[in-house]
């Protein structure tokens, strides 16, 4: 019986392989980038929950003074508009809102157009305390810049 000849097996071509290991490398960049980004933005939610907590307030009542504040300054703010802003459904904004109310934080009215539809907007004193608790946050975001920076030329 004829003796079968094995057939040797191909090597790669030199830049096939490296092309693979640049993208094997890429891809785990990719993965320490992403998992930088998020650590990141943890660290920046958790501060920004303990500032506001420290000014009296909850997250979610800093995040919906803090949406009215940034969001409504070209037309007003519905409670509708509020709810998909905080990505939360609309009867859960409506308690929010109720509750931001009795802080006398926020002040709401009917539109005149549509008497289904409620219009938000800061009072005075929510206006004051927005500002001073959204002042501490972008320190300690403009302090991230570097760390920012970085992690976005990571991602080029």
């Amino acid at each position: 019986m004829a003796a079968l000849k094995r057939k040797k097996a191909k090597k790669p071509h030199k830049a096939a392989t490296k092309k693979r290991s640049k993208k094997k490398a890429s891809g785990l960049a990719d993965y320490e980038a992403l998992a930088q980004f998020r650590y990141r933005l943890r660290l920046f939610v958790a501060f920004s929950d303990a500032n506001a907590k420290k000014a009296g307030l909850t997250s979610q009542q800093f995040q919906a003074l803090l949406a009215v504040k940034g969001f409504s300054s070209q037309k007003p703010m519905f409670v509708g508009e509020l709810a998909k802003l905080l990505l939360t459904k609309h009867h859960t904004v409506v308690e929010l809102v109720n509750r931001i109310v009795k802080l006398k934080l926020l002040r709401k009215s009917v539109d005149v157009n549509d008497n289904r539809r409620v219009l938000v907007t800061l009072t005075n004193k929510g206006h004051r305390l927005v500002e001073r608790v959204a002042k501490v946050n972008l320190q300690h975001l403009r302090a991230s810049k570097l760390t920012l920076s970085r992690m976005s030329k990571a991602l080029d």
